[in-house]
Protein backbone atom coordinates (compact mmCIF):
# COMPACT_ATOMS: atom_id res chain seq x y z
CA UNK A 1 0.00 0.00 0.00
CA UNK A 2 1.28 3.72 -0.54
CA UNK A 3 0.18 7.29 -0.72
CA UNK A 4 -1.68 9.55 1.45
CA UNK A 5 -3.58 9.60 4.61
CA UNK A 6 -5.74 12.59 4.21
CA UNK A 7 -8.24 14.54 6.58
CA UNK A 8 -11.40 13.59 4.13
CA UNK A 9 -11.28 10.36 6.61
CA UNK A 10 -14.11 10.09 9.67
CA UNK A 11 -13.44 10.91 12.94
CA UNK A 12 -9.69 9.63 14.07
CA UNK A 13 -11.32 7.30 17.14
CA UNK A 14 -8.70 4.12 18.59
CA UNK A 15 -9.35 2.20 15.61
CA UNK A 16 -8.24 4.89 12.63
CA UNK A 17 -5.13 5.22 14.46
CA UNK A 18 -4.63 1.55 14.72
CA UNK A 19 -5.75 1.81 10.65
CA UNK A 20 -3.19 4.65 10.88
CA UNK A 21 -0.03 2.83 11.90
CA UNK A 22 -0.70 -0.01 9.68
CA UNK A 23 -0.96 2.50 6.39
CA UNK A 24 2.77 4.01 7.31
CA UNK A 25 3.76 0.66 7.90
CA UNK A 26 2.75 -0.36 4.88
CA UNK A 27 4.90 2.90 3.45
CA UNK A 28 1.92 5.41 3.38
CA UNK A 29 2.40 8.39 4.61
CA UNK A 30 0.25 11.35 6.67
CA UNK A 31 -0.55 14.51 5.16
CA UNK A 32 -0.59 17.88 7.55
CA UNK A 33 -3.61 17.89 7.79
CA UNK A 34 -4.42 14.74 9.30
CA UNK A 35 -0.98 14.94 11.50
CA UNK A 36 -3.06 18.85 12.83
CA UNK A 37 -5.37 16.90 13.84
CA UNK A 38 -3.22 14.19 15.76
CA UNK A 39 -1.54 17.13 17.39
CA UNK A 40 -4.88 18.41 18.43
CA UNK A 41 -6.54 15.46 20.13
CA UNK A 42 -7.64 15.92 23.72
CA UNK A 43 -5.00 14.82 26.89
CA UNK A 44 -7.41 11.69 26.83
CA UNK A 45 -6.42 10.59 23.57
CA UNK A 46 -2.85 10.53 24.31
CA UNK A 47 -2.17 7.29 24.63
CA UNK A 48 -4.12 6.37 21.65
CA UNK A 49 -1.48 8.68 19.68
CA UNK A 50 0.82 6.90 21.75
CA UNK A 51 0.02 3.34 21.00
CA UNK A 52 0.23 4.10 16.56
CA UNK A 53 2.98 5.50 17.23
CA UNK A 54 4.59 2.59 19.35
CA UNK A 55 3.39 0.52 16.46
CA UNK A 56 5.41 2.34 14.07
CA UNK A 57 8.35 2.55 15.83
CA UNK A 58 8.72 -1.04 16.66
CA UNK A 59 8.01 -2.20 13.20
CA UNK A 60 11.14 0.24 12.37
CA UNK A 61 13.48 -0.61 15.03
CA UNK A 62 12.06 -2.84 17.13
CA UNK A 63 13.28 -2.74 20.71
CA UNK A 64 16.76 -1.34 19.94
CA UNK A 65 18.06 1.77 21.51
CA UNK A 66 20.07 4.50 20.60
CA UNK A 67 21.73 6.80 23.08
CA UNK A 68 24.31 9.04 21.93
CA UNK A 69 26.54 11.84 24.12
CA UNK A 70 27.38 14.98 23.77
CA UNK A 71 30.83 17.47 25.14
CA UNK A 72 30.70 21.04 24.94
CA UNK A 73 33.89 21.47 23.56
CA UNK A 74 34.09 25.19 22.93
CA UNK A 75 31.39 26.90 25.08
CA UNK A 76 29.94 30.58 25.12
CA UNK A 77 30.88 34.33 23.31
CA UNK A 78 28.37 33.06 20.24
CA UNK A 79 27.70 35.52 17.93
CA UNK A 80 24.16 34.37 17.31
CA UNK A 81 21.45 35.84 19.17
CA UNK A 82 19.44 32.15 19.60
CA UNK A 83 16.90 33.51 22.40
CA UNK A 84 16.59 29.96 24.08
CA UNK A 85 20.95 29.83 24.45
CA UNK A 86 22.32 30.69 27.15
CA UNK A 87 25.88 30.55 25.38
CA UNK A 88 24.42 33.61 22.96
CA UNK A 89 27.33 36.42 24.02
CA UNK A 90 24.00 38.50 23.61
CA UNK A 91 22.99 36.68 27.19
CA UNK A 92 26.00 35.74 28.70
CA UNK A 93 26.68 38.47 31.10
CA UNK A 94 22.87 37.65 32.37
CA UNK A 95 22.92 33.69 32.16
CA UNK A 96 26.83 33.46 33.60
CA UNK A 97 27.82 30.63 31.41
CA UNK A 98 31.46 29.54 31.32
CA UNK A 99 33.46 30.89 28.18
CA UNK A 100 36.42 28.29 27.13
CA UNK A 101 38.16 27.82 23.88
CA UNK A 102 38.00 25.12 22.13
CA UNK A 103 38.72 21.19 24.11
CA UNK A 104 42.52 20.14 22.98
CA UNK A 105 42.41 16.67 21.56
CA UNK A 106 42.95 15.15 24.78
CA UNK A 107 40.03 16.43 26.92
CA UNK A 108 37.48 15.63 23.86
CA UNK A 109 38.72 12.10 23.84
CA UNK A 110 38.76 11.72 27.38
CA UNK A 111 34.89 12.96 27.21
CA UNK A 112 34.65 10.03 24.68
CA UNK A 113 35.40 7.57 26.72
CA UNK A 114 32.93 8.91 29.65
CA UNK A 115 30.37 8.59 27.05
CA UNK A 116 30.86 4.58 26.36
CA UNK A 117 30.34 4.29 30.03
CA UNK A 118 26.68 5.60 29.54
CA UNK A 119 25.90 2.58 26.92
CA UNK A 120 26.32 5.66 24.49
CA UNK A 121 26.95 4.24 20.79
CA UNK A 122 27.07 8.28 19.31
CA UNK A 123 29.57 10.74 20.94
CA UNK A 124 28.95 14.35 19.43
CA UNK A 125 31.50 17.49 19.59
CA UNK A 126 29.47 20.42 19.70
CA UNK A 127 30.69 24.42 19.49
CA UNK A 128 28.79 27.63 20.40
CA UNK A 129 29.86 29.23 17.28
CA UNK A 130 28.21 30.03 14.00
CA UNK A 131 30.19 27.80 11.65
CA UNK A 132 33.47 26.17 12.39
CA UNK A 133 35.75 27.47 9.30
CA UNK A 134 38.87 25.78 7.81
CA UNK A 135 41.87 26.61 9.81
CA UNK A 136 43.44 25.96 13.41
CA UNK A 137 40.04 25.08 14.89
CA UNK A 138 38.70 22.22 12.44
CA UNK A 139 42.10 20.73 12.11
CA UNK A 140 41.99 20.17 15.62
CA UNK A 141 38.61 18.83 15.96
CA UNK A 142 39.60 16.84 13.08
CA UNK A 143 42.19 15.37 15.02
CA UNK A 144 39.92 14.45 17.80
CA UNK A 145 37.51 12.94 15.50
CA UNK A 146 40.48 10.50 13.74
CA UNK A 147 41.92 9.24 17.21
CA UNK A 148 38.07 8.70 18.89
CA UNK A 149 37.64 6.47 14.98
CA UNK A 150 41.24 4.48 15.97
CA UNK A 151 39.82 3.63 19.16
CA UNK A 152 36.87 2.15 17.56
CA UNK A 153 34.41 2.38 20.91
CA UNK A 154 31.96 4.98 19.78
CA UNK A 155 31.06 6.73 16.82
CA UNK A 156 32.13 10.70 16.42
CA UNK A 157 29.66 12.79 15.29
CA UNK A 158 30.28 16.55 15.78
CA UNK A 159 27.45 19.95 15.63
CA UNK A 160 29.61 22.84 14.53
CA UNK A 161 27.41 25.05 13.16
CA UNK A 162 26.39 26.70 9.69
CA UNK A 163 29.50 24.82 8.21
CA UNK A 164 30.64 24.80 4.16
CA UNK A 165 30.88 21.42 1.82
CA UNK A 166 35.07 21.63 2.36
CA UNK A 167 34.56 21.31 5.93
CA UNK A 168 32.13 18.59 5.53
CA UNK A 169 34.72 16.79 3.08
CA UNK A 170 37.53 17.40 5.08
CA UNK A 171 34.95 15.99 8.75
CA UNK A 172 34.16 12.87 6.69
CA UNK A 173 37.78 12.35 5.68
CA UNK A 174 38.55 12.04 8.99
CA UNK A 175 36.54 9.79 9.99
CA UNK A 176 33.16 11.88 11.34
CA UNK A 177 29.88 9.43 11.37
CA UNK A 178 26.95 11.77 11.49
CA UNK A 179 26.94 15.81 11.38
CA UNK A 180 24.42 17.30 13.59
CA UNK A 181 22.21 20.59 12.87
CA UNK A 182 19.21 21.61 13.85
CA UNK A 183 16.26 23.52 11.94
CA UNK A 184 15.39 24.75 15.97
CA UNK A 185 12.17 25.50 14.94
CA UNK A 186 9.42 25.54 11.78
CA UNK A 187 10.53 28.37 9.40
CA UNK A 188 7.25 30.50 10.32
CA UNK A 189 8.98 30.82 13.59
CA UNK A 190 12.18 30.87 13.70
CA UNK A 191 12.98 34.63 13.19
CA UNK A 192 11.04 35.03 16.45
CA UNK A 193 13.60 32.97 17.80
CA UNK A 194 16.88 34.18 15.51
CA UNK A 195 17.65 37.17 14.09
CA UNK A 196 21.38 36.81 12.72
CA UNK A 197 20.87 33.66 10.84
CA UNK A 198 18.13 32.88 8.00
CA UNK A 199 16.35 29.45 8.63
CA UNK A 200 17.53 28.59 5.22
CA UNK A 201 21.13 27.96 6.23
CA UNK A 202 20.58 25.32 8.73
CA UNK A 203 18.43 23.70 5.81
CA UNK A 204 21.36 23.82 3.24
CA UNK A 205 24.27 22.75 5.66
CA UNK A 206 22.29 19.44 6.98
CA UNK A 207 21.22 18.40 3.24
CA UNK A 208 24.57 19.36 2.17
CA UNK A 209 26.00 16.45 4.69
CA UNK A 210 23.73 14.47 3.45
CA UNK A 211 24.78 15.34 0.34
CA UNK A 212 28.67 14.63 1.00
CA UNK A 213 27.63 11.25 2.54
CA UNK A 214 27.58 11.80 6.02
CA UNK A 215 24.43 10.47 8.55
CA UNK A 216 22.84 13.43 9.69
CA UNK A 217 21.25 13.94 12.79
CA UNK A 218 18.85 16.88 12.48
CA UNK A 219 15.75 18.37 14.90
CA UNK A 220 14.75 21.04 16.58
CA UNK A 221 13.26 22.42 20.52
CA UNK A 222 9.65 22.58 20.79
CA UNK A 223 8.24 24.62 23.46
CA UNK A 224 9.66 28.04 22.78
CA UNK A 225 6.39 29.38 22.26
CA UNK A 226 5.35 28.04 18.88
CA UNK A 227 1.86 26.97 17.60
CA UNK A 228 0.75 23.46 17.64
CA UNK A 229 0.21 24.21 13.63
CA UNK A 230 3.95 25.08 13.52
CA UNK A 231 5.20 22.01 15.74
CA UNK A 232 3.65 20.04 12.97
CA UNK A 233 5.13 22.31 10.28
CA UNK A 234 8.50 21.34 12.19
CA UNK A 235 7.82 17.82 11.41
CA UNK A 236 7.06 17.57 7.74
CA UNK A 237 10.38 20.20 7.16
CA UNK A 238 12.69 17.72 9.27
CA UNK A 239 10.74 14.99 6.80
CA UNK A 240 12.14 16.76 3.84
CA UNK A 241 15.53 16.42 5.10
CA UNK A 242 14.80 12.92 5.43
CA UNK A 243 17.58 12.61 8.45
CA UNK A 244 18.78 9.33 9.59
CA UNK A 245 18.26 10.74 13.66
CA UNK A 246 16.12 13.49 14.87
CA UNK A 247 17.07 14.46 18.53
CA UNK A 248 13.93 16.14 19.91
CA UNK A 249 14.13 18.92 22.64
CA UNK A 250 11.85 20.51 24.86
CA UNK A 251 13.39 23.74 25.88
CA UNK A 252 14.59 24.28 29.17
CA UNK A 253 14.01 27.83 29.90
CA UNK A 254 18.11 29.27 31.20
CA UNK A 255 17.60 32.62 33.35
CA UNK A 256 19.22 35.41 31.72
CA UNK A 257 17.93 34.61 28.17
CA UNK A 258 14.50 36.28 26.32
CA UNK A 259 12.64 32.83 26.71
CA UNK A 260 13.24 32.43 30.91
CA UNK A 261 9.54 33.44 31.74
CA UNK A 262 7.61 30.55 29.17
CA UNK A 263 6.07 27.72 31.01
CA UNK A 264 7.05 24.57 30.30
CA UNK A 265 5.06 21.77 28.33
CA UNK A 266 2.98 19.36 30.34
CA UNK A 267 4.16 15.39 30.21
CA UNK A 268 1.13 14.47 27.94
CA UNK A 269 1.88 17.47 25.62
CA UNK A 270 5.47 16.13 25.56
CA UNK A 271 4.36 11.92 24.89
CA UNK A 272 1.82 13.68 22.14
CA UNK A 273 4.38 15.84 20.02
CA UNK A 274 6.71 12.90 20.35
CA UNK A 275 4.30 10.06 19.13
CA UNK A 276 3.24 12.91 16.21
CA UNK A 277 6.64 13.19 15.33
CA UNK A 278 7.16 9.40 15.04
CA UNK A 279 3.92 9.20 13.09
CA UNK A 280 5.83 11.67 10.50
CA UNK A 281 8.82 10.55 10.08
CA UNK A 282 8.71 6.77 10.83
CA UNK A 283 12.51 5.51 9.29
CA UNK A 284 14.58 7.73 11.32
CA UNK A 285 16.12 7.25 14.64
CA UNK A 286 13.77 9.63 17.02
CA UNK A 287 15.57 10.60 20.66
CA UNK A 288 14.68 12.67 23.09
CA UNK A 289 17.72 15.45 24.31
CA UNK A 290 17.36 18.39 26.11
CA UNK A 291 14.36 19.09 28.61
CA UNK A 292 13.84 15.42 29.23
CA UNK A 293 14.29 15.08 32.91
CA UNK A 294 12.68 18.66 33.40
CA UNK A 295 9.29 18.69 30.71
CA UNK A 296 8.85 14.88 31.18
CA UNK A 297 9.65 14.13 35.31
CA UNK A 298 8.14 10.60 35.96
CA UNK A 299 6.52 9.94 32.82
CA UNK A 300 9.94 9.34 31.61
CA UNK A 301 9.49 5.99 30.28
CA UNK A 302 6.89 6.85 28.43
CA UNK A 303 9.01 8.30 25.79
CA UNK A 304 9.29 4.70 24.53
CA UNK A 305 6.13 4.06 24.73
CA UNK A 306 5.06 7.47 22.44
CA UNK A 307 7.66 5.99 19.90
CA UNK A 308 11.04 7.10 20.57
CA UNK A 309 13.67 4.51 20.02
CA UNK A 310 16.76 6.47 21.60
CA UNK A 311 17.96 9.14 24.39
CA UNK A 312 20.84 11.23 25.36
CA UNK A 313 22.26 10.49 28.48
CA UNK A 314 25.05 12.58 30.39
CA UNK A 315 25.15 16.24 30.66
CA UNK A 316 23.60 18.60 28.05
CA UNK A 317 25.53 21.54 26.87
CA UNK A 318 24.70 23.57 29.88
CA UNK A 319 22.13 21.94 32.04
CA UNK A 320 22.34 18.55 33.71
CA UNK A 321 21.23 15.17 32.87
CA UNK A 322 20.28 12.61 34.67
CA UNK A 323 22.85 9.96 36.63
CA UNK A 324 24.17 6.81 34.39
CA UNK A 325 22.92 4.71 37.24
CA UNK A 326 19.50 6.21 37.01
CA UNK A 327 19.30 5.76 32.88
CA UNK A 328 20.85 2.41 33.41
CA UNK A 329 18.08 1.32 35.45
CA UNK A 330 15.12 3.01 33.14
CA UNK A 331 16.70 0.93 30.55
CA UNK A 332 16.76 -2.20 32.58
CA UNK A 333 13.52 -1.73 33.58
CA UNK A 334 12.03 -1.62 30.43
CA UNK A 335 13.48 -4.47 28.79
CA UNK A 336 15.21 -2.48 26.25
CA UNK A 337 18.01 -3.76 23.98
CA UNK A 338 21.70 -2.74 24.82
Amino acid sequence: MAGTITSTQPGIGASSLVNIAEFIIEGGRLDEETALRLIHLPENRVYDVMYAANLVKRHFHGDALHRCSIVNAKSGACGEDCKFCAQSASYQPQTGVETYSLMNADAILRAADDATTYGSSNFGIVTAIKGVQEGPMLDQICEAVRRIRAKGKIAPDASLGVVTRRVLEKLKEAGLQVYHHNLESARSFYPTICTTRDWSENFETITTAKQVGLETCCGGILGMGESLEQRVELMFQVAQVRPDHIPLNFLVPVKGTPLEHLEPMKPLECLKAIAVFRLTNPQSDLFVAGGRVQHLRQLQPMLFQAGANGMMVGNYLTTPGRTKQDDLELVRDLGLEN
